[in-house]
Order: structure tokens, then C-alpha cells, then sequence
């Protein structure tokens, strides 16, 4: 028996949500910046309402995302963006959804948005959340700073890879 036990423990999966943001700032049609960015912070409060979907327990999909010209470190225990912007053509927005593959078949969560500003702003971080207004940030991401102006678009692109480690 003690055998048995020993094999479970070498082949348990260790399940990770990580992410992934591709930020693409387009002026005039064309692409001037492209950015890759990994590593970011998957809040607490994402991170339980991710268990409660997973659960069958009523909870809002993440659907939606924002942009906003906070600098404040990325932390876990963040619930919502520093500063979001609410004007100016990029205010928060339902994303379109969709499951694409990473390394197995819809293993990886996809939202994208492109805004188009009708205002300048200092773009410098990025949040998932499942509500038009307030709701949980599944995950937030700090980054050097991208001045948009009028009429350019920003296009934000969050994936939410499911692994196995």
C-alpha cells in the first residue's frame, strides 16, 4: 500500500494560472509598439473566484477589461486598478472571450479589447475583472508607460494559460 502512495505522490498535477499580456498601441492603422509581457499578479480575490467557478458556485465570468495610470506596485491583495481611467474613450469594456490553445486543446483563457482614445492619456496598467463596474480583478499588470493619443487605439490581449506542472 505504502507503494501505491508513493506513486500518487509522484504523479499528482500541480494545476497553475498564470498569464500573459500582449499590448499593441496603433496609430493611424499601423502597430508603433507591441509588447509581451508574463509574470503578472493573480490577485487573491481572483484566485477564489476562479476556484468557485471551477466549483459550480455562482460567480460572474471575466469578461471585462481596463486600463488605467496607476504606478503603484503589483500586489495580491489588490482588489481593483490604482487609478482607472473612466474617460476619453478608454474606459473599462467587455472584452471578446474565447478559449484558445496554449499547449492542449482550450487550455487557455483569451480576452481582447482595441479602444480607441478620444483623449490622451498615460497608459501604465492593465486589469481583468468579471463586472462592468467594481467586481473581482482576477489579475492586474504594471508596465512602462504608453502615451496614447487622440484616435490611437490601444489593443490589450489577456491569456490566462491553465497548466499542470
Amino acid at each position: 500500500m505504502k507503494w501505491l502512495m508513493r506513486l500518487f505522490r509522484r504523479h499528482r498535477d500541480n494545476i497553475r494560472v498564470s498569464d500573459e499580456v500582449i499590448i499593441e498601441h496603433i496609430r493611424g492603422g499601423k502597430v508603433i509598439e507591441k509588447r509581451v509581457l508574463k509574470g503578472n499578479i493573480i490577485t487573491n480575490a481572483g484566485k477564489a473566484a476562479v476556484a468557485a467557478r471551477a466549483g459550480a458556485i455562482e460567480q460572474d465570468g471575466f469578461t471585462y477589461l481596463a486600463v488605467g495610470t496607476g504606478v503603484t506596485a503589483e500586489n495580491a491583495t489588490q482588489t481593483a486598478l490604482v487609478a482607472e481611467i473612466t474617460t476619453g474613450g478608454l474606459a473599462r469594456a467587455a472584452a471578446t472571450v474565447t478559449r484558445v490553445t496554449t499547449t492542449v486543446a482550450n487550455d487557455t483563457l483569451q480576452l481582447v479589447y482595441t479602444w480607441t482614445a478620444s483623449a490622451a492619456h498615460a497608459v501604465r496598467e492593465l486589469g481583468t475583472f468579471n463586472a462592468a463596474a467594481a467586481g473581482d480583478m482576477l489579475a492586474r499588470k504594471l508596465f512602462a508607460v504608453i502615451n496614447v493619443a487622440n484616435t490611437d487605439q490601444l489593443k490589450m490581449t489577456h491569456k490566462f494559460p491553465i497548466t499542470a506542472a
